[in-house]
């Protein structure tokens, strides 16, 4: 057994019964905490200096694609149908195994210094078992704690070809990785299924999908506009219908819902996870974040696609609590004719989005989320000292309203350290960072983007 003693940081732990401290201590067991308190003491513990530091709990990035690191910088003039077929019709396709390996090895370097601990790797690029098992070892190599969502490619049907939408999950790749990579659900890595859902497939798959999930303990995530085109009008109420429907299911934008279909869906248990800055850009529709909110849930925040975005959490979650904030005060202005005399939500229950929510949406908040005696040691230092935070009068307030992925000092992810210092512990990352230049090249010669 290994003792290391955090100290004198600020904490904010995200757990209502610990509590947040002006000054506290944080020690821990090897990759557990075992104590937090004001002050502690413990004669043979590692001493981890947290002085002007912020300590909390790592993001938990609840929905993002990181195969797509290579192809940064892509995407910001698309709209969904525009990324739909540019992507998955045109550059999917080109990825080999070596490009998803280095995508999601780099991927989530970025999301570790960015302060993400956690993050729901939705791979739905792996057009073979080579793809899904490269994938897993970009993760595996860099330490991250992540969900991996085992999906499916979205190519445009050939002549003769059955689409994608008619093509169940394949079994046999979820059962050779419960017996492989996946055996334990005790890891840093866990198995989830990225299924194609009611919108994108026929009811024959999406019930044969829920069923596989149901069988095999999965969280399922589905990709739902709820558009009025969709494939499946009807897919949620015959998927509670038959008792598919629950907490084992994730559900991502969902922004065209209707407000019964809205509520059979959280009524159920199951979670949403808002994409903030791409469904605004993207023209996906409203973030549901207030909808959620309404019917007494909360949702999780994920970034989504670094096509076309940073991938900074922090970002994720300003601009989340600011739109809403936004379309509530115009509510308000418009029924008094006159301001909002008051915000409609405050940065802690934002922080809260993506944190502790995103972990549950996960089925994940038992080991991580929030700092409390048992669970895992996640957490991230930010530094008070930094120009664009000092001095820092609310933390809750700075880490919302000023902070960056560059204030994170210091990531440790299950009590190992992954950045320290504000420099990242992984080793070899310059070579690796020239070969996914090199991937992005080779993947995007010859395309017309815009």
């Amino acid at each position: 057994m290994t003792q290391s003693l955090i100290k004198g940081g600020t904490i904010i732990s995200m757990d209502r019964r610990v509590g947040d401290f002006t000054k506290g201590d944080i020690l821990l067991e090897d990759e557990k905490i075992v104590k937090i308190a004001r002050s502690i003491r413990a004669a043979n513990a590692k001493i981890i200096d947290a002085t002007d530091m912020i300590v909390m709990p790592g993001f938990v990035n609840a929905h993002i694609h990181t195969w797509q690191t290579g192809i940064r910088g892509i995407a910001g003039n698309w709209s969904i149908p525009e990324y739909l077929h540019m992507m998955h019709a045109e550059i999917a396709p080109r990825f080999t195994a070596n490009d998803t390996y280095l995508g999601n090895l780099i991927g989530s370097l970025n999301q570790i210094n960015s302060g993400a601990t956690t993050i729901f790797d939705w791979c739905h690029n792996n057009a073979t078992p080579a793809h899904t098992d490269a994938a897993i070892a970009g993760l595996q190599e860099t330490g991250i704690r992540a969900v991996f969502g085992h999906g499916s490619p979205k190519p445009d049907a050939k002549k003769g070809q059955v689409p994608y939408t008619h093509m169940p999950h394949p079994r046999s790749e979820l059962e050779r990785l419960r017996k492989g990579s996946f055996a334990s659900d005790n890891g840093l890595l866990t198995l989830a299924m990225a299924a194609l859902g009611p919108d994108f497939s026929t009811w024959e798959v999406t019930e044969h999908d829920f069923k596989l999930a149901k069988e095999l303990d999965l969280l399922i995530s589905a990709h739902v506009w709820g558009a009025p085109n969709r494939m499946n009008k009807d897919g949620y109420r015959k998927l509670a219908k038959n008792k598919l429907l629950g907490p084992n299911h994730n559900l991502v934008h969902g922004v065209y819902l209707g407000d019964s279909e809205l509520k059979l869906i959280v009524d159920s248990g199951a979670s949403i996870t808002v994409t903030p800055e791409v469904e605004l850009q993207m023209g996906h529709g409203v973030p549901l974040t207030g909808r959620v909110r309404a019917l007494g849930a909360r949702p999780s925040l994920g970034v989504d696609v670094e096509s076309n975005i940073s991938g900074d959490m922090f970002t994720v979650t300003r601009m989340a609590l600011q739109n809403q904030r936004n379309i509530d005060n115009r509510r308000f202005a418009k029924a008094a004719k006159k301001p909002a005399q008051s915000l409609s939500i405050f940065p802690r229950e934002a922080l809260e989005w993506a944190t502790i929510n995103s972990a549950k949406a996960l089925n994940l908040d038992k080991k991580v989320g929030s700092l409390k005696p048992g669970k895992q040691a996640d957490l991230i230092f930010i530094n008070k000292n930094d120009l664009n935070l000092y001095p820092v009068h609310d933390p809750i307030e700075s880490i919302v309203f000023q902070a960056n992925g560059s204030n994170v000092d210091t990531v440790m992810i299950a009590g190992k350290i992954k950045k320290k210092g504000g420099k990242l512990t992984y080793r070899g990352i310059e070579k690796k960072k020239e070969l996914l230049a090199r991937s992005g090249r080779k993947i995007l010669k010859g395309l017309k983007l815009h």
